[in-house]
C-alpha cells in the first residue's frame, strides 16, 4: 500500500512540475497544434503534455516497482518508451501512418513476446474457452493495438482523455491492489497520478494538449492493464474473481473502445480508410449540439463510470449477455444523440486533395509570435 501511495505522490508532483516547464518550452520554441477547418480549438497550444505525463509516470513507477522481482515489468517500461518517442515525433515533425503503425506493432511486440501478455481464452464469450495459439496471437495483437488507438482518436476535447484514463487506470488500480498484485497496482496508479495533475492544465480551458505522446502511452499501459485482468481475475486462484472478466474488461474501456468502432464502420461503410479523418466521433456529435468542453468531458466519464458500476453488479452473468448489453445501451445512447438533440447527423471525410483545397480557402495563418498571437484572439 505504501508503495502504491508513494507512486501516486511521485507522478503526480513530477508532472504538475513538469507540465508548465513544457508549456514555456513549447512558447519560446513555437511548437503549437495550429487551428484548422477540422480542430475544435480556435488559439494555438502546444500538444506536448505527453511529455510531463511520460515523466510523471517513468519516475513514479520505476522509483516503487521491485522490478527484479517482477521481470515482465521491465518489458511494459520499454514498451512505454518505445510509444514515447514514436508520439514526440508524431508531435514535433508527423510521421504517416505507416511508421505509426510499425511503431505500435513494436511495442505490441515486446508486451506480448516479453512481457507475457497474451489473451489465452475468451472466458466463455459466445460459448469460446481456449484459444488456439494462433488465433490467440493475432487476436492479443489486435487488441493492444485498438486500445491503444481508441485513447489517441477520443482525444478531440478539452480533459476527455485524460479524464478517460485516469477512471480505466483507478478502477484497474484498485482491484490489482485488492487481490494482492501491487506491482500492477503501482503501474496503473503511476498513471492515474501523473494524469491527475496533468488535467488540472487540461480541463476546459486547456492550457496544453497531451498530444499523440500522452494519447498513445494512456492506450499502451491500459492495453496491459485490462488484458492482465481479463486473464487474472476469471481465475480461482485470486480471493476477488470476476466470472464476467471480459465484459468488465471491455466496459471500462467502453466509451473509447465503442466510439473507435463505431466510427472505423461508417468510414468503411462509406468506403472510406479507417483512419480518414471526419468529425463522427461522440464528442463531436455532442459539441455540434451545444455541448461546451466541460460537459462532455463530464457526461461521457459519468456514463463510462455508471456501466462500470452496472456490469460490475452483473459480474456473474453470461458474458455474451453482459457485452451485448452493453453494445445495445451504447448504440441506444447514440440514437438519442442523432434524433432527441436536433443537429448535423452525418460527417463523411473528403479525400486529401479536397481536404487540402478547403484547409487553403478557410485555414488563417496565424503568426506564432506572443503578440500576433493577443492580437488574433482579441
Amino acid at each position: 500500500m505504501f508503495d502504491v501511495l508513494l507512486s501516486i505522490a511521485i507522478s503526480f508532483t513530477v508532472t504538475f512540475l513538469a507540465i508548465p516547464a513544457v508549456i514555456n518550452v513549447a512558447e519560446m520554441k513555437k511548437l503549437f497544434d495550429m487551428p484548422d477547418a477540422r480542430k475544435v480549438h480556435f488559439t494555438p497550444i502546444t500538444p506536448l503534455g505527453g511529455i510531463g505525463i511520460f515523466a510523471g509516470f517513468i519516475f513514479g513507477s520505476l522509483l516503487t516497482l521491485h522490478i527484479g522481482q517482477y521481470a515482465d515489468l521491465q518489458y511494459y517500461i520499454a514498451a512505454a518508451f518505445v510509444i514515447f518517442f514514436l508520439g514526440l515525433k508524431d508531435d514535433i515533425l508527423v510521421i504517416s501512418p505507416v511508421k505509426k503503425f510499425i511503431g505500435q506493432v513494436l511495442a505490441a511486440f515486446i508486451i506480448i513476446y516479453y512481457g507475457n501478455i497474451q489473451i489465452r481464452s475468451m472466458h466463455g464469450f459466445f460459448g469460446v474457452y481456449e484459444l488456439p495459439e494462433m488465433f490467440s496471437l493475432l487476436l492479443t495483437y489486435f487488441a493492444v493495438i485498438v486500445v491503444i488507438n481508441s485513447f489517441n482518436l477520443i482525444d478531440g476535447v478539452d480533459g476527455l482523455a485524460g479524464s478517460l484514463g485516469l477512471l480505466s487506470c483507478t478502477v484497474f488500480g484498485i482491484y490489482f491492489l485488492y487481490v494482492g498484485m501491487a506491482p500492477y497496482a503501482v503501474l496503473a496508479f503511476s498513471l492515474a497520478g501523473s494524469l491527475l495533475a496533468f488535467l488540472i492544465f487540461n480541463f476546459q480551458p486547456a492550457k496544453i494538449f497531451m498530444g499523440d505522446t500522452g494519447s498513445l502511452l494512456v492506450g499502451t499501459i491500459n492495453a496491459i492493464l485490462v488484458i492482465k485482468f481479463i486473464n487474472v481475475a476469471n481465475t480461482t486462484d485470486v480471493n476477488f474473481p470476476v466470472p464476467a472478466s471480459p465484459a468488465v474488461g471491455f466496459t471500462i474501456l467502453m466509451i473509447p473502445l465503442l466510439d473507435t468502432l463505431r466510427v472505423f464502420g461508417i468510414r468503411i461503410l462509406h468506403r472510406r480508410s479507417p483512419f480518414s479523418p471526419d468529425r463522427n466521433h461522440i464528442h463531436h456529435l455532442l459539441l455540434d449540439r451545444g455541448f461546451s468542453h466541460r460537459a462532455i468531458t463530464l457526461t461521457l466519464v459519468s456514463v463510462n463510470f455508471l456501466m462500470i458500476a452496472l456490469v460490475f453488479m452483473g459480474r456473474s452473468l453470461n458474458c455474451t449477455y453482459l457485452l451485448l448489453g452493453i453494445f445495445l445501451l451504447f448504440f441506444a445512447m447514440i440514437a438519442g444523440i442523432y434524433y432527441l438533440l436536433p443537429g448535423p447527423r452525418l460527417f463523411v471525410a473528403k479525400s486529401a486533395e479536397e481536404e487540402n483545397a478547403q484547409l487553403t480557402k478557410v485555414s488563417q495563418l496565424v503568426s506564432l509570435k506572443k503578440d500576433s498571437i493577443l492580437e488574433q484572439n482579441n
